[in-house]
């Protein structure tokens, strides 16, 4: 009998040392961990929720383009590394970071260290190695990230936030709304929050997914067919300034940002200048017409070429076309005619026309980064020269959004509008370029250019378009290469117009002219968004 006394004690002893045992690793050994994980949720607790970025459609649906998401994230817990084990764990946590394994054991000698984030957005396979692998220090948390759910559509336009918390927001609209994406960081004191969170606000762009989604298919298809070196797009509601699309190709994908080179994050609509051609006839034609200088049926002789300064303007095909009407100049897109126009109006006159029109000046649209062109030639040797070509865009430059704002007031009955990409924004008037008279005449022109050439046609509906084809400067030997960039702007219905497009094509293989390249282009597009927005023809006899 007191044997089996014996027995029941030391057994019941043994499992309370058991129990104390357990106890104590759960409260002791445990703790670390759990530390840990307090740290992490205490850390992203601080942090506030970035707000989304949403395009629309032409419902008002709201579509996510820039959400956050709950990513798996690596972190080690160097005070809960056992003696035994700390070489596994520097091994594992090395071969799942990419660290050097002198950089992740410099970690875990932080032996009093509860938190240590080592993969912010792991991969499943990061994670399974880490759960199979099943040693102490080393565990699974999770935090938000940015998310890009359309992947690389209007990349350049969104930009992204970077992985990397010290650098935040970078590039497009990301970067331009920071303050109110971003919210406000909250503060602590050890375990204590000393200062609130504020979340940031949700920003509803302009931007249509559909004609977004179109336009980039489009530039796309027209980058492999011709080869190309690379392309824009731009889609503006021309009475209000709203872009509905806003395309660049080559372009990237937002979500593996690190995987491209820098360069492609720049946006090319905003951030890139070029020599515009020959749609910068319609600034010095619509100059022109509005100072009185010449009308439609204004005629001269063209003789196939002009000399100013000693040096020799031609037409594009090279031919002499006789007696032309200002009309026939814009059917006809010819050099001398812009030339013709430009001297009746005077170079004074036309380089106050050309700032009156905004090529002075940034846009002003919400996207970061905006350059300015230049119109040096005419400002630095006000050679007659140097505003013959001017007038007939060689030798200024531009970016495409500056384009598109000045030749969209010509399609807003002289009226120009700040773009912008912001839908909480109200249009803002910026004042007026020409009189609705003159915008009137040049529409007109620009219309009866369409019927003549054709390939901008579309059945039922009054077109206005301008082709731009300009050689590419050679800044190595001077003057001009054989390299093209086609441009072209037009606008439906013309009377009434619902949209405006851009479409620029940079080095296309063989230089095609922009009738063979851009202008089908801008059809297909355009037939997309009037068939899109069932808007009704205005033009049944075509």
């Amino acid at each position: 009998m007191a044997v089996r006394v014996t027995v029941l004690i030391a057994f019941f002893g043994l499992l309370y040392s058991a129990l104390i045992f357990k106890l104590y690793d759960l409260q002791v050994n445990e703790s670390a961990k759990h530390q840990a994980k307090a740290f992490s949720t205490l850390e992203q607790s601080l942090k506030p929720v970035r707000g989304n970025i949403f395009f629309t459609d032409k419902a008002g649906n709201a579509i996510p383009a820039a959400i956050n998401k709950d990513y798996p994230s690596i972190y080690a817990i160097p005070k809960d590394v056992k003696d035994d084990q700390r070489e596994g764990v520097a091994e594992l946590l090395a071969n799942v970071s990419g660290k050097t394994l002198a950089d992740i054991e410099t970690i875990l000698n932080k032996k009093n260290d509860p938190y240590e984030l080592i993969v912010k957005r792991a991969t499943d396979d990061q994670v399974n190695k880490v759960k199979s692998a099943d040693l102490g220090g080393a565990d699974i948390g999770y935090n938000s990230a940015r998310f890009y759910p359309l992947g690389t559509l209007s990349a350049q336009l969104l930009g992204f936030v970077s992985a990397d918390d010290k650098v935040g927001a970078a590039y497009g609209t990301e970067l331009y709304y920071q303050k109110e994406l971003g919210g406000k960081v909250g503060t602590s004191d050890g375990d204590r929050i000393t200062s609130k969170t504020q979340d940031g606000k949700d920003i509803n762009l302009t931007i249509d997914l559909n004609i977004q989604q179109e336009s980039e298919n489009i530039l796309s298809g027209l980058m492999k067919q011709y080869k190309a070196e690379s392309g824009t797009v731009i889609v503006e509601d021309p009475k209000t300034g709203k872009i509905l699309a806003m395309a660049s190709n080559p372009n990237f994908n937002p979500n593996n940002y690190s995987d491209s080179k820098v360069a492609t994050f720049l946006n090319p609509a905003v951030q890139a200048v070029y020599e515009p051609g020959s749609i910068f006839k319609l600034i010095t034609m619509s100059s022109a017409l509005d100072a009185g200088a010449v009308t439609p049926s204004t005629t001269y002789n063209d003789t196939g070429s002009i000399k100013l300064n000693g040096k020799t303007i031609k037409n594009w095909d090279l031919k002499a076309h006789g007696l032309t009407s200002m009309t026939g100049v814009i059917d006809q897109s010819l050099n001398t005619g812009a030339v013709f126009v430009e001297r009746a109006l005077g170079n004074d006159s036309f380089y106050a026309y050309v700032t009156k029109f905004g090529f002075k000046e940034k846009t002003g649209i919400d996207l970061p980064g905006e350059v300015i062109g230049s119109l040096r030639p005419m400002e630095t040797n006000k050679k007659d020269i140097n505003f013959a070509t001017a007038s007939f865009g060689q030798g200024i430059s531009m970016t495409p959004i500056a384009l598109l704002r000045a030749v969209s007031s010509i399609a807003n009955h002289g009226v120009m509008m700040k773009p912008y990409i912001n839908a909480a924004e109200s249009p803002q008037t910026l004042g007026r370029t020409i009189s609705e008279e003159a915008s009137r005449q040049i529409v007109q022109m620009m219309v009866s250019s369409v019927v003549k050439n054709q390939i901008a046609n579309i059945d039922g509906y009054n077109v206005a378009g301008k082709t731009g084809t300009a050689q590419v400067p050679d800044f190595v030997h001077g003057g001009y290469s054989d390299q093209v960039i086609n441009t072209y702007i037009g606008f439906v219905p013309a009377y009434n117009p619902k949209f405006i497009i851009l479409v620029k094509l940079d080095k296309p293989e063989g230089a095609p002219l922009a009738g063979q390249t851009v202008v089908p282009a801008f059809r297909n597009l355009a037939q997309f968004i009037i068939n899109y927005y069932n808007i009704p023809p205005d033009n049944v006899s075509n």
